[in-house]
């Protein structure tokens, strides 16, 4: 096995750890598994230890590269063979020598590991699976890992993989297979979208075993994830949404991440962004995604082709119940849970809390406060034992304007636009 082994083992994790960060599609919740009391680690459902940086990506997992060595040349990535940028890999010694490490002085509660392509897809799978196997089998490490299936390499590969990691992901790179010919000439959708559907078979498959054999090996079971590069191709957000819309509905994916693109390369090929990466953009369509997972909301009830972007000024859940005032005011103490899930300013906890707590008693408008629902925007679709908070218009333009004038809370700084390396002494969010 031929790997660069020059650098001393920090100077590849300060390389390799900057060359990851673009990677946005990684989470670490999504699956319990209790240490034996003897080895190293455990993972818990509800979603490990971690802190966010001011872009909210999360910094909990020790999230490195194996390789930033690549064959192809996407026009849109750091990494992409063309450019002339500081080189380096780690051996599967060093990936568990880092992750040992780091855990035990609990800066991290897991690995997510990623990898260009060196060589070649089998090759680097390959790498990436003897990388698991010495964490799992000689390091005896219990904790969560997430690492990227390498498109191309062979199914039992990415099968052997699977078996040792919590979730494996795939990027899909970019929305739209035009795009992605553009862009990433050397890869198609349909080299990305098989290992995909071959994951999602084997789960099944794998579920059906356990419910024979309990002690049946688990395969990837925090599930599967993917990622698309937000802004470097003219997509519309309807056309984003209603993308992802389809990949979990037909590969029941877990998590559709979205990345504000970020120029790094200058091509003639890539967008401008004279005002940055567009983080608000991607801001809402991950409010319109948790709508559409949690919320029953379908991408065609929240844009269109005649309306195909979302509104810049309101998060996409206020800018559809403007859209559909006839459905309110909606009357908190007998509508259906769904129903509830549909007015601003309600989200799951505090539905299902109002359908808990109404079956006992009367509520009042102090009720639904406790309960979590934000009254400066739901005060404007419900009304509580028949009456409404304060006396409103149902008109658009007045709702718009009291909206408008309580400032949304965004989750990051949107004139400072960089990941927090695992070293950096500054301040997260908390």
């Amino acid at each position: 096995m031929k790997i660069q082994e020059a650098m001393s083992i920090y100077e590849k994790l300060d390389i390799l750890s900057d060359a990851a960060k673009y990677d946005v599609a990684c989470t670490s919740s999504g699956i319990d598994r209790k240490g034996d009391g003897k080895h190293m680690g455990n993972t818990v459902a509800k979603g490990i230890c971690h802190s966010f940086s001011a872009d909210g990506r999360c910094i909990s997992l020790l999230k490195i590269l194996f390789t930033n060595e690549c064959v192809f040349d996407c026009k849109y990535c750091i990494n992409r063979c063309s450019n002339d940028v500081p080189r380096a890999s780690f051996t599967p010694e060093e990936v568990c020598t880092l992750t040992m490490e780091f855990y035990r002085r609990n800066y991290i509660e897991g690995l997510f590991l990623s990898s260009g392509i060196l060589h070649n897809p089998v090759y680097t799978m390959e790498l990436l699976y003897q990388t698991l196997y010495k964490l799992r089998n000689e390091c005896q490490f219990q904790g969560y890992i997430h690492v990227k299936a390498i498109p191309g390499a062979p199914q039992e590969l990415i099968d052997r993989t699977g078996l040792l990691a919590d979730r494996m992901s795939i990027n899909l790179e970019l929305p739209t297979s035009e795009s992605l010919k553009k862009l990433a000439p050397h890869k198609s959708r349909r080299t990305i979208l098989t290992p995909m559907r071959q994951i999602q078979n084997r789960m099944e498959q794998n579920r059906q075993e356990l419910m024979v054999y309990r002690q049946a090996p688990r395969f990837v079971p925090a599930g599967q994830s993917t990622q698309m590069i937000i802004g470097a191709t003219p997509e519309n957000d309807f056309e984003i949404v209603s993308v992802a819309e389809s990949l979990y509905q037909k590969f029941q994916l877990k998590r559709v991440f979205y990345s504000a693109f970020v120029q790094v390369n200058e091509d003639s090929e890539l967008p401008a962004l004279p005002g940055g990466p567009p983080l608000l953009r991607e801001h809402r369509l991950y409010q319109a995604d948790w709508l559409m997972r949690f919320y029953g909301f379908q991408a065609s009830e929240l844009l269109s082709a005649k309306r195909p972007n979302f509104n810049v000024f309101l998060d996409p859940k206020c800018d559809w119940a403007l859209s559909h005032l006839e459905q309110f005011p909606v009357e908190v103490t007998r509508a259906p849970y769904q129903t509830l899930l549909r007015v601003p300013g309600i989200g799951v906890k505090s539905a299902q809390r109002i359908v808990k707590a109404r079956r006992y008693g009367a509520l009042s408008f102090g009720d639904l406060k406790k309960m979590g629902v934000v009254l400066k925007r739901a005060l404007y679709f419900i009304t509580c034992g028949g009456r409404m908070m304060y006396p409103v218009k149902i008109e658009e333009d007045y709702i718009m304007r009291n909206l408008l004038s309580v400032k949304e809370r965004l989750p990051f700084d949107l004139e400072h636009y960089h990941q927090l390396n695992l070293f950096d002494d500054c301040g997260v969010a908390r």
